[in-house]
């Protein structure tokens, strides 16, 4: 469907366009999910754009909540839930499958459906599983509403850290040494999946770190010093993937890079260093969300060093076909070299995140960088392109 067919668009006034802001979601990443929903709820221009707040509970349930983004933020080191702010126990929120009828419609038992007027555009703040990884597009594309971000397979690339790095590959992106454990190895012989970790360690030392394939804001990872603590590691990890990745850990610095879609195509941020957190054994959940480690932007690096991480980022960018915004992961090791570890399709967008950091520095403010993502999905159709 060309947007030429859209009701209006950010040009058109005759009504403002509407957003939807969804957010929760199934994943162990709920909670951190409703923190980025809060901040884009908060920076959202309401002088050009009507706002529907759409909560996702643990349990998968699609739900009205109040737009109150003063609620969605950590609080004595805890993250919100859905079902804190929804309007109903028991209602819910329904999308139509249909590219000719954006109307929103509201289902509680024992009452009639209430239509909620058309969505225009959706901001998906979903992080993790059922959401940031393929599942939320592809429903939006059979529905025909646009949104932000990465469509069906850059944003299942972007989730999947196993095919990430055969795609990054592939490109002629570097990236450090790793094995897969499927669950299928696991379940059949655990020997000889937990052999092919140690082979690892063999070949490229301790420590390695220990993860989820397909889950993010570094939960369930464990940085393992030796042998003894791989078992409670792998454990760990499977219990939010069956599938886990096992990484040879790289010495160098993290840098950071953003990448954000102009009308020209995707432009790279100043880059950002992550230092090494004071308290923590690595930069894993606490130290990003709830200690709130800050990084340096931006990164102290030749102007050479810039230019190169910049240019990886936006290859990183067009190699998994990504669209809207990438936030990318690199390690510079400490033979010069810049190391791919990952992207992030939909990066943790709250103002203290890295990714708004990199573009305030680069002269693009958090409201306007919202605004900027919010328009440029208007402007693109749904289904191939």
């Amino acid at each position: 469907m060309s947007t030429e067919n859209l009701p209006q668009s950010p040009d058109r006034p005759s009504r403002k366009p509407r957003v939807a802001v969804v957010f929760g979601g199934r994943s162990s990443e709920h909670g951190i999910s409703m923190v980025t929903a809060g901040a884009v709820l908060r920076a959202i221009d309401r002088t050009k754009y009507d706002v529907l707040p759409i909560g996702i509970t643990q349990s998968g349930r699609w739900v009205l909540t109040a737009d109150e983004p003063e609620r969605m933020a950590i609080t004595e080191r805890r993250t919100p839930n859905v079902e804190e702010l929804a309007d109903s126990s028991e209602g819910g929120v329904v999308l139509p499958v249909d590219p000719a009828n954006r109307e929103v419609v509201y289902n509680e038992p024992g009452s009639v459906p209430k239509a909620l007027g058309e969505i225009d555009v959706v901001f998906p703040v979903l992080h993790g599983p059922y959401g940031e990884d393929g599942t939320l597009q592809g429903l939006l594309e059979l529905s025909g509403v646009p949104y932000v971000g990465s469509g069906v397979l850059a944003s299942a690339v972007g989730q999947d850290k196993e095919y990430m790095k055969r795609v990054f590959t592939s490109f002629g992106l570097k990236v450090g040494p790793y094995v897969v454990i499927r669950p299928r190895e696991w379940e059949q012989d655990e020997s000889a999946a937990r052999k092919k970790i140690v082979d690892l360690a063999g070949d490229h030392g301790w420590p390695l770190f220990v993860k989820p394939a397909r889950a993010g804001s570094s939960i369930g990872i464990t940085k393992v010093e030796d042998l003894s603590g791989l078992d409670e590691a792998i454990a760990e990890a499977q219990r939010h993937d069956p599938k886990i990745l096992v990484e040879a850990a790289l010495r160098g610095r993290e840098i950071e890079c953003g990448v954000l879609e102009f009308e020209d195509g995707p432009r790279a941020s100043v880059p950002a260093e992550i230092p090494p957190p004071d308290a923590h054994a690595y930069y894993d959940f606490e130290a990003k969300y709830i200690d709130s480690t800050p990084g340096i932007v931006p990164a102290p690096l030749t102007p050479e060093e810039t230019a190169e991480v910049q240019r990886l980022a936006v290859d990183a960018f067009e190699a998994a076909s990504c669209e809207g915004l990438v936030r990318a992961d690199f390690f510079l090791t400490e033979e010069g070299e810049f190391v791919i570890n990952e992207i992030n399709t939909m990066p943790g967008f709250t103002p203290i995140s890295m990714y708004p950091q990199m573009w305030q520095a680069s002269g693009i403010s958090y409201p306007d960088l919202v605004d900027k993502l919010i328009r440029a999905a208007l402007r693109r159709s749904t289904g191939l392109r």
